[in-house]
């Protein structure tokens, strides 16, 4: 299977007969431009500007923004909601969580998650083998409960999201302020806004972050 990332909460993930998933795109009003994608599902973790921005998502794709178990040509997709904030969706709503199962690999990615953790919320979501995770803080999670999420999932591979760029204009932390709680050796800052995993890949004794660079339009 293949990740590309779009900036921001937005990723196409690509099964290996070609179906394909993109998530939580995003206007335009948050700083940076989505690049033009098509797909044949789009995911959608809670309706604000930044994760909802659908129309930017050629090709009629399907939109997900419920709970529930979806089935896509290779692709299962498993739908779990959780709060945007602390106070169980007082303060800004609830966050749906998506996994998805492609090519042998169980990909989580976890919306604008901002309720604490919880070993409720961690069973729900396990097993995990590629972990999307906000970092930003203020919206979502911020980085040193990002990293308890981490240390409980214990992924293969964690890739953050939802951080501050110089370009996005959202109140959030930079993407640093997690990947300094982890081992250098472990974190990478990769050039390459797409990556490709199989299983052969996964299953080794340590989790990496992999810091992805956006995809130009």
């Amino acid at each position: 299977m293949k990740i590309k990332y779009l900036g921001h909460s937005a990723f196409m993930l690509t099964e290996s007969t070609g179906t394909t998933v993109v998530t939580d795109p995003y206007s335009d009003a948050i700083g940076c431009t989505m690049p033009e994608v098509s797909a044949d599902a789009v995911t959608v973790s809670h309706h604000h500007y930044d994760h909802d921005a659908v129309e930017k998502v050629d090709g009629n794709p399907v939109v997900i923004d419920k709970e529930g178990n979806y089935d896509l040509p290779g692709v299962e997709i498993n739908s779990i909601k959780s709060f945007h904030d602390g106070e169980n969706g007082k303060l800004r709503g609830e966050n749906i969580i998506f996994k998805f199962s492609m090519d042998g690999i169980e990909v989580c990615h976890l919306g604008d998650l901002g309720e604490e953790c919880s070993t409720q919320l961690i069973e729900a979501l396990l097993p995990v083998n590629v972990l999307l995770i906000p970092v930003g803080g203020n919206y979502t999670i911020d980085a040193e409960q990002a990293k308890e999420y981490v240390d409980r999932i214990m992924p293969d591979i964690v890739i953050p999201m939802h951080y501050r760029t110089k370009n996005i204009k959202l109140d959030i932390d930079r993407v640093e302020e997690f990947t300094d709680l982890f081992d250098g050796e472990d974190v990478l800052f990769s050039d390459d806004p797409e990556l490709e995993f199989s299983r052969e890949d996964l299953g080794g004794d340590t989790t990496q972050i992999i810091v992805m660079n956006k995809a130009v339009k």
